[in-house]
């Protein structure tokens, strides 16, 4: 089976509505990625500063390097080759800036798989996970998620979509209780989003993780400033 043979069904549209839904328990609404600072710092006061901030994300910072690795952990889940699925959770590892990002992965990574666990049962997902604990590493969440897509059988480039989709409107979330912006601004960001996110879906699954890399200084500093924030409401 390749990538080109699978399309998306009724059953892995849900099951992935389901994973990237708000409501799915891996604490994405406590996560806001250096926005809170940045709101504080008075970097994004705005819709057009959100959507600035937000592309910023996806197509220099941590939504580039998450979507490289959902691909190939994607494919490898799909070749069954759970050595490279080790190999590229522990590259995983290597790509975050400050502590709080590292926490923002692993903490809903863990999460995820304690959710998908306990409904739809062990599988590779399971295996990848407890090979990963027992090296003593915590699962990066792009990783999971695509590994749990590839065992449902989900194309790459709809689950992708719909990862750097949630991504973004989890941050764009952030910035409507933060800045305050009204729902109809949020929206309005979010839509504004779509290229953004098409055009980091294609770069990723274009990519090998040989290509791997980020230029985003300035969102890894509002992480770091955030750490020592006076009052946050947010846990990155």
């Amino acid at each position: 089976m390749t990538t080109e043979t699978l399309t998306l069904n009724p059953a892995g549209l849900m099951r992935l509505m389901t994973w990237l839904s708000p409501s799915f328990p891996v604490g994405a609404y406590t996560y806001s990625h250096g926005v809170e600072y940045a709101v504080e710092d008075g970097r994004v006061s705005s819709a057009d500063s959100l959507i600035n901030w937000v592309e910023g994300v996806l197509e220099f910072g941590a939504g580039r390097i998450d979507a490289v690795l959902f691909c190939a952990a994607w494919r490898a889940a799909l070749a069954g080759d759970e050595d490279a699925l080790f190999d590229i959770g522990i590259e995983a590892d290597c790509w975050r800036g400050t502590s709080e990002m590292a926490l923002e992965a692993t903490a809903q990574g863990r999460a995820f798989v304690s959710t998908v666990e306990k409904v739809w049962g062990d599988g590779m997902l399971s295996r990848w996970a407890g090979r990963m604990r027992g090296d003593d590493r915590l699962p990066s969440y792009p990783v999971a998620v695509g590994i749990a897509a590839a065992e449902a059988k989900v194309p790459l480039c709809d689950a992708l979509t719909a990862y750097l989709h949630a991504m973004a409107a989890n941050l764009v979330s952030s910035a409507v209780r933060l800045v305050p912006l009204g729902q109809t601004d949020g929206v309005r960001s979010l839509s504004s989003l779509d290229h953004a996110v098409s055009v980091a879906v294609d770069h990723a699954m274009a990519a090998e993780l040989a290509d791997l890399g980020a230029s985003a200084p300035l969102i890894d500093w509002t992480s770091m400033k955030h750490e020592t924030q006076y009052t946050r409401l947010f846990r990155s």
